[in-house]
């Protein structure tokens, strides 16, 4: 991956390549000023040659491709990911304060001044992707000289998903319009028949496909019909015929992201009037005449506007958006051993941001393995690498790390950045690598 360069009175001028950084750096003649990016100063006078750069976004509700570059040459490209937790842990803190309320626990005030809506809001989940969208699109728009933004958004129809010939009055009629009932839409919809047993003339009832505590929801497309004789308590455990039914079937269909997307789309036009705004019917044929796969980045390179490539860069970087910090005040289960009652909210060792020098999401070293705390101990650390596995002793089955074993490499905020991979190394979509193994100590640490 190129680095990124300021001048000395802090102009973005053309990225250089690593061997060119080490040099000035070595030669007392830049300074560090970001290591994630890695951004270098210049100390001296530059006559600052720039040439037009374009940088490609490939919007996405999980995953954000971007690609710079100049002359037909691929400067830059990686994919950022953004968070999907964020309205699970808000139903969870309701929970936790609902739940306090039959507990003997320190009295909090009630609130009458935040029951009114601002101008524009938008729910939590979807205003903490709209917002680290923008970051990242400003933050390299910021690295390089006067750049052109090209930017891929999608319209959908959530409707016409549902009901292709929908049309007029029809698009205010619901699934379930002329129903009493969500259940007898459901029965009608199955023809009144067991879809497990596949049994008709008994007594029907509904079951949830995505358990409700698993996050499901009451939506149509998430319950099917089942009979009285199938639908007990024994079925829904582990090793039920729910269970083998529902790693045979298929997932119900979520259409979540169509609205995310048909939201930030005004709010991209809003914020950025000047940019270049295309769709991913435009995109795809692009990317099949550069002879691309289909990846974010790739998408990304397509989207910038690249006659044909002359150059394409090996490296690829990663941005994995991860929770900062446990803010609830009250954990599920009380800590053992409290003689006292919780007047001053002492976390315990598992909820707390830092301990003994050691940071939430620091990126450390330990058995040969890099990965990221994502908890504490008392004495020691829970690591995970990037796929959310716990790093362990070797032949030891619990999770705790000691803090002797672990080695630091860096400080992170919310993000976790991987700068340095070979793009035959990348798998993207879930699929498991060797990424943890390349994860690049950054320069200068």
């Amino acid at each position: 991956m190129l680095v990124f360069v300021f001048n000395k009175h802090g102009e973005p001028l053309m990225p250089c390549k690593p061997s060119k950084a080490r040099k000035l750096l070595k030669g007392k003649k830049a300074k560090i000023i970001s290591y994630e990016p890695f951004t270098i100063q210049l100390l001296y006078g530059s006559s600052g040659y720039k040439q037009g750069v374009s940088i490609g976004i490939d919007i996405g509700s999980k995953h954000i491709g971007v690609a710079i570059t100049s002359e037909n040459k691929v400067l830059v490209k990686g994919e950022i990911e953004l968070r999907q937790d964020v309205s699970s842990l808000l139903t969870t803190r309701k929970t936790y304060r609902r739940s306090r309320r039959f507990r003997k626990t320190r009295y909090r005030k009630s609130k009458f001044l935040n029951r009114k809506r601002k101008e524009g809001w938008l729910p939590p989940s979807i205003e903490s992707r709209i917002s680290n969208t923008f970051k990242w699109i400003d933050k390299f728009a910021s690295l390089v000289p006067n750049p052109k933004l090209n930017i891929e958004v999608g319209k959908f129809d959530s409707h016409k998903f549902v009901n292709p010939e929908v049309s007029g009055k029809d698009y205010q009629k619901g699934q379930m319009h002329g129903y009493d009932d969500i259940r007898y839409f459901v029965f009608e919809r199955d023809n009144y028949t067991c879809e497990v047993c596949k049994k008709k003339g008994v007594i029907l009832q509904t079951h949830h496909i995505k358990y409700k505590s698993k996050g499901g929801t009451d939506n149509p497309n998430n319950l099917i019909t089942v009979c009285a004789d199938c639908h007990t308590p024994e079925n829904h455990k582990p090793g039920g015929i729910f269970w083998e039914w529902m790693t045979k079937s298929k997932k119900p269909k979520a259409y979540k992201e169509h609205p995310f997307m048909n939201i930030i789309r005004k709010r991209i036009y809003q914020r950025y009037p000047s940019a270049n705004i295309v769709y991913g019917f435009w995109t795809t044929p692009r990317r099949k005449e550069l002879g691309l796969s289909k990846t974010h980045y790739n998408d990304a390179i397509a989207i910038s506007g690249i006659d044909f490539i002359k150059k394409n860069v090996d490296s690829v970087f990663e941005i994995r958006q991860v929770r900062k910090k446990k803010r609830s005040l009250h954990e599920a289960t009380a800590r053992k051993g409290r003689k006292e009652p919780n007047r001053d909210q002492i976390r315990n060792s598992k909820n707390t941001k830092f301990y003994k020098s050691f940071y939430l999401n620091d990126l450390v070293k330990v058995f040969s393995r890099k990965g990221w705390i994502t908890g504490f101990t008392n004495g020691g650390a829970y690591i995970k690498d990037i796929f959310d596995n716990y790093i362990t002793m070797p032949n030891k089955s619990y999770k705790q790390v000691s803090l002797k074993n672990i080695q630091f490499i860096s400080h992170n905020n919310n993000w976790q950045f991987v700068p340095h991979m070979k793009e035959g190394d990348l798998l993207l979509n879930g699929k498991e690598n060797q990424l943890s193994s390349l994860i690049k100590q950054p320069h200068g640490r």
